[in-house]
């Protein structure tokens, strides 16, 4: 048996919706957009559109599924779902500022219905054809700012195919990426016969204003001296020996208020593995970083930055250390490792002694060694005369986060992980459990399998999402 001396708390982070009102904040994703609109509608740029236009590749016979889809996101709807987190959506123009329109059909371009019927290797014909599609398609980039691809149930044999590891979404998003061009993949289910209205119009208008250029809310912090950097790895296996034929390594950098940048990829020469896990060696670790560090200043010119938090979801071994701090020097280096699995629970108990029908609270963190420690970033939301379980049920299980260096404190790193498990665009919550630098990480590399040649240029997140 061990005896903790106890545990702390950090309240749940704000968001903020406005550049010019510091009081535009909210802890509520959805309540923050009802209230005060996006944080970018009234920055340049982006926001001098007054329209967002929708291009869409389907099956024959299925514009009008599409127009349908588009003329929902301009609707009033009620939820039907997450009552106690799920607000009222209004319509695309009250909660954005903006249109929202679907280009007219000859446009857009259709495939045959039957196109994988019969076909012995359906998920590489339907590949091929959405691919020859997207090209053609492409030619015409600045007539649209977001491009939806709708795959049917109809095309669901083309989806996967275990034996090769092939994943269709995932091939997809590299090739768009590889264009340059945002797409919104529109599944029959999740999408267009998914029964709460609300829910998918507030997932699918979040997504769309985001990949036409939007920034729809950041931390209310912001500190510019710091940067935090997420890497990931995508390993390729060669199918007849069994070993890796290549890594791919993936790093993406996000200010401190958890506005992400770009990411950047490239082919890692010098590594080891462990099981499955790979380790680079310090020339590839300083290769990495410094790649990093370039990408950051690039977007902030004149700017120095005095600490780089780096995430990663294995241990950090000497040689990455010590790449790390070849790439940074005179500069506060702060290297966490986040787990997500951990045999720890925990269960919260009411005065005196009781057990709570309630779950830990979310942001809750104990110190475990002197290098370690458990963070809760599941859990109940307690705010005002609000409270919220995301998970509706269960026990959640904390992320174990251990240092291998720095000197900031336990508070200061739960702090910033817990914002950053804020900052997802890609859909309605109020949080996930792990921190934009893992989740988005893990997205690029899992893309990168399908389509290890992406280009060694920096690419936006919304390209991926």
């Amino acid at each position: 048996m061990r005896e903790f001396s106890g545990n702390s708390r950090i309240t749940e982070p704000k968001l903020l919706f406005s550049a010019q009102n510091p009081g535009a904040v909210s802890i509520h994703p959805l309540e923050g957009l009802l209230s005060f609109g996006p944080f970018s509608q009234n920055l340049g740029g982006h926001e001098f559109l007054e329209t967002i236009r929708i291009a869409a590749i389907y099956p024959e016979g299925c514009y009008q599924t599409i127009r349908n889809l588009i003329s929902e996101l301009n609707n009033n709807h009620q939820p039907v779902e997450r009552k106690g987190y799920l607000k009222q959506y209004p319509g695309f123009k009250s909660v954005f500022k903006k249109s929202l329109d679907l280009l007219d059909e000859q446009n857009c371009l259709s495939l045959p219905v039957n196109l994988i019927k019969n076909v012995p290797l359906p998920h590489i014909v339907l590949s091929q054809e959405l691919v020859k599609a997207i090209r053609q398609m492409s030619k015409f980039i600045l007539e649209f700012d977001v491009l939806y691809i709708y795959l049917p149930e109809l095309w669901n044999s083309g989806f996967q195919n275990s034996e090769e590891g092939f994943d269709l979404h995932d091939y997809l998003k590299a090739i768009t990426a590889s264009f340059r061009i945002p797409t919104q993949i529109i599944r029959e289910n999740s999408a267009i016969k998914y029964r709460c209205r609300c829910s998918v119009a507030w997932r699918l208008s979040i997504a769309t204003y985001v990949k036409s250029g939007g920034i729809p809310w950041r931390l209310n912090t912001y500190d510019e001296d710091t940067a935090v950097i997420g890497l990931s790895y995508a390993m390729r296996m060669d199918a007849v020996t069994d070993k890796p034929q290549f890594l791919t390594c993936c790093s993406q950098v996000f200010d401190s208020d958890g506005t992400g940048l770009e990411f950047i990829a490239y082919q890692a020469d010098e590594y080891s593995t462990q099981g499955e896990n790979p380790f680079l060696s310090r020339y590839e670790m300083r290769r990495v970083m410094q790649r990093s560090l370039e990408l950051y200043l690039s977007r902030h010119p004149g700017r120095t930055l005095k600490r780089i938090i780096v995430h990663k979801t294995t241990p950090f071994k000497a040689d990455e250390i010590e790449g790390c701090f070849d790439a940074f020097p005179n500069t506060q280096i702060e290297l966490l490792q986040i787990k997500q699995s951990t045999p720890w629970r925990a269960i919260k108990l009411d005065y005196p002694k009781q057990v709570s029908n309630y779950p830990v609270n979310r942001g809750t963190f104990l110190q475990v060694e002197p290098n370690e420690i458990l963070l809760w970033t599941q859990g109940l939301i307690q705010s005002d005369n609000w409270s919220f379980y995301k998970e509706a049920k269960g026990i959640p299980s904390p992320l174990h986060i251990v240092q291998f260096a720095g000197s900031d404190s336990w508070y200061e790193h739960c702090n910033i992980i817990m914002g950053l498990t804020k900052m997802n665009w890609n859909h309605d919550a109020i949080y996930d459990r792990l921190p934009v630098t893992l989740g988005y990480a893990t997205t690029l590399a899992s893309t990168l399998k399908s389509l290890p040649k992406l280009g060694n240029r920096p690419y936006e997140f919304k390209f991926f999402m």
